[in-house]
């Protein structure tokens, strides 16, 4: 498929380009506002899966204090609201602190639609996925699970719309996706904070949604 074999890739590249110049100011912005709320570094890395199951460093503001206890998943802390930054509930809210990850698409590590890239330890999301095809491809920005459902969906029917995008990977469908996730955002869907989604806790499933942020030597970003 040509699409998904070279305009893709080169659509990704060109529109995160203008990306990073038309949203400069909004980098600017937040990065004086993170500064200036809390100690620390502006960015972090997070050891990500990517294309194949490749590893790579995912890029995100810093939305977290840095006396959060390292190796922990969110929730699993004893007040994962006391350790979140005023800025950083905005910012995780909003899903601005995923915009550095404009310069994960610019290195190729990933796509701006795809598969949200898993942990490195996420071992049952990558098992699920390969079913799929999903590990095949490169990870996005936002993706066909992340605007129905997101942080709410089992590993199980995350993995298996995963598997539908790679199913029905197109430019209509990537530009359905992309509309569709702004409309996701302005209505906050499926973001659960300090904690699993309603559909795992239903299914009495104990999968970390969001992990804390470790800002480690390994991780900081100067």
């Amino acid at each position: 498929m040509i699409y998904r074999a070279y305009i893709k890739k080169i659509l990704d590249i060109i529109l995160a380009f203008i990306g990073i110049v038309v949203l400069l100011p909004v980098f600017l912005l937040l990065i004086i506002c993170i500064k200036l709320d809390s100690k620390g570094p502006v960015l972090f890395k997070q050891r990500r899966i990517g294309k194949d199951k490749s590893e790579f460093f995912i890029l995100k503001f810093r939305t977290m204090k840095i006396d959060t206890p390292k190796d922990t998943p969110t929730h699993l802390l004893k007040d994962p609201e006391s350790y979140i930054t005023r800025v950083g509930k905005i910012l995780r809210k909003t899903s601005l602190d995923e915009l550095p990850q404009i310069l994960n698409i610019l290195k190729g590590e990933m796509s701006i639609i795809g598969p949200r890239p898993c942990l490195w330890n996420q071992y049952d999301l990558m098992a699920e996925r390969d079913k799929y095809g999903a590990n095949d491809i490169y990870p996005g920005l936002t993706g066909w699970a992340q605007i129905n459902g997101r942080d709410e969906l089992s590993i199980e029917v995350k993995a298996k719309l995963d598997g539908e995008y790679v199913e029905k990977l197109s430019f209509a469908f990537d530009v359905r996706c992309f509309f569709n996730t702004i409309d996701s955002i302005l209505r906050h869907d499926g973001v659960v904070e300090g904690g699993i989604g309603e559909i795992e806790r239903e299914n009495g499933a104990s999968t970390t949604i969001r992990t804390v942020e470790n800002e480690d030597s390994e991780r900081i970003v100067g």
